[in-house]
């Protein structure tokens, strides 16, 4: 949290860069004072003074403002000084408090979906999970939450490894299910934007996965909130889903992510209509009990 008195020029000239980047393209200075709540007189001042230091640029011939060379550069350092682990760490740790839920945080390793970090929860939930520990790309809501956001190219050799039952699956957390199971999944997963499992891998335990991007739209890992059944709940529209989602965007945000549209990279057939949230999490409940 932001505390103490700021400058009030700035904070007003921010909301003109906000209005810059919403818009994502030139824009009109009437246009750009009306997103800020300001006149355009009011803005125009704002505006030309970004542009002597360069945040700002304006179009000779259509008189659109856009943002200059010394935004790109800001933006340039800020990608490469962020560190999506750090970010993620603190961040798990403090939803897990808040929530009293566990949380993991796994990427994608040599071997699948790979822990990096359990945040324990205040309350007692009986799932042997660590470091180091790896997750079945089907049987687990954070594999699943891979094999619908990763690239086909990474995800095959391990998937068709699991389903074999080879390449140390037996010692994965979660038992592998089925390649057409996964596809159902998979439309349903991208629909919501975050995996769900109810009492699979280990019952009466309850998960839910999200996926954080990077700036390039990469997804570079997941977060992963598990509780009790009657404490985690999987809906839709619950409070837990919603702090998850809420939680992945905000780390997406921060490495520059912005645009949710595109999180579908893997070619895996879509079948009937495209489904509302709701809709999608019955389809998936229906898959896993079908």
């Amino acid at each position: 949290m932001v505390e103490g008195r700021g400058v009030q020029s700035i904070e007003v000239g921010g909301r003109l860069l906000r209005a810059l980047v919403g818009v994502g393209q030139p824009a009109m200075l009437r246009d750009l004072a009306g997103a800020a709540g300001l006149t355009p007189a009011q803005a125009h001042a704002y505006l030309l003074s970004f542009r002597k230091i360069g945040l700002v640029e304006q179009d000779e011939v259509s008189g659109r403002y856009a943002l200059g060379p010394f935004a790109l550069e800001i933006g340039l350092v800020r990608m490469r000084s962020a560190d999506p682990l750090h970010m993620a760490s603190k961040a798990a740790a403090e939803f897990a408090a808040e929530m009293g839920l566990m949380v993991t945080i796994a990427v994608w390793g040599t071997h699948g979906p790979t822990i990096i970090q359990v945040q324990e929860s205040s309350r007692a939930i009986h799932v042997n999970l660590r470091a180091g520990s790896v997750y079945t790309i089907t049987g687990t809501a954070t594999g699943q939450l891979f094999a619908a956001f990763m690239p086909a190219a990474q995800i095959r050799p391990l998937l068709e490894e699991e389903l074999r039952g080879t390449g140390g699956a037996e010692r994965k957390v979660g038992r592998a299910t089925s390649e057409a199971r996964l596809e159902r999944d998979i439309a349903a997963i991208r629909a919501l934007g975050y995996s769900t499992t109810e009492g699979v891998p280990v019952p009466g335990i309850n998960a839910i996965s999200a996926p954080v991007f990077d700036h390039t739209g990469q997804m570079q890992l997941a977060i992963t909130a598990i509780g009790n059944e009657g404490t985690l709940d999987c809906g839709p529209e619950s409070a837990q889903a919603v702090a998850v989602l809420a939680l992945s965007r905000r780390l997406s945000s921060e490495l520059g992510y912005q645009n949710p549209e595109r999180a579908a990279p893997v070619n895996v057939p879509r079948r009937g209509r495209p489904r509302a949230p709701a809709d999608a999490a019955e389809a998936l409940r229906r898959s896993r009990t079908g």
